[in-house]
C-alpha cells in the first residue's frame, strides 16, 4: 500500500507526469460536462414524449416545458437547448424537425384512435342531452 502511495507521489513530483494527469483530470471533467449536458436533453426528449398525451396538470406543464425549451432558439443561455445540442455535436434543427415530426404522428395516430373508438352509450346521452336532446 505505501509503494501505491510512493508511485503516485513520485508521478505527481515528475513535471513531465503532471500534464498527462491535468489532461486526464480535464478530460474527465469534459466526459462529466458532456454527461450532465446529454442527461438534459435526454430528460427533456422523455418529458416531451412521455408527457404529449397528459391530460393531468403536472403532465401537461412537463410537456410544455420540454416543447417550449426545445423550439427556442435562444444561444444567449448556457444551457439551451441550441447550446448543449452544439456541445454535445448534435444538429439542434435536425433533432428539434424529428422531434416535431414525432408530435404530429403521435397527435394525428391518437386522434385516428379516437375517432375510431365507439362512445358508450353514456357518453351518447350526454352528447345529446348536450344538443338540445337531438341524436348524433
Amino acid at each position: 500500500m505505501s509503494q501505491s502511495f510512493t508511485n503516485t507521489a513520485l508521478l505527481m513530483d515528475d513535471t513531465t507526469d503532471f500534464g498527462a494527469v491535468e489532461n486526464l483530470t480535464k478530460k474527465i471533467i469534459r466526459d462529466g460536462e458532456k454527461a450532465l449536458l446529454l442527461a438534459m436533453l435526454e430528460m427533456a426528449t422523455e418529458d416531451f414524449q412521455k408527457y404529449i398525451l397528459a391530460t393531468d396538470p403536472q403532465g401537461k406543464a412537463l410537456f410544455q416545458e420540454a416543447e417550449e425549451w426545445i423550439l427556442t432558439s435562444d444561444r444567449r443561455w448556457f444551457f439551451s437547448f441550441d447550446n448543449i445540442c452544439r456541445h454535445l455535436n448534435l444538429s439542434p434543427s435536425y433533432i428539434r424537425r424529428g422531434l416535431m415530426r414525432w408530435k404530429e404522428t403521435t397527435l394525428r395516430a391518437h386522434a385516428e384512435q379516437c375517432a375510431e373508438t365507439p362512445k358508450s352509450p353514456e357518453a351518447s346521452e350526454v352528447t345529446a342531452a348536450a344538443t338540445d336532446g337531438e341524436p348524433e
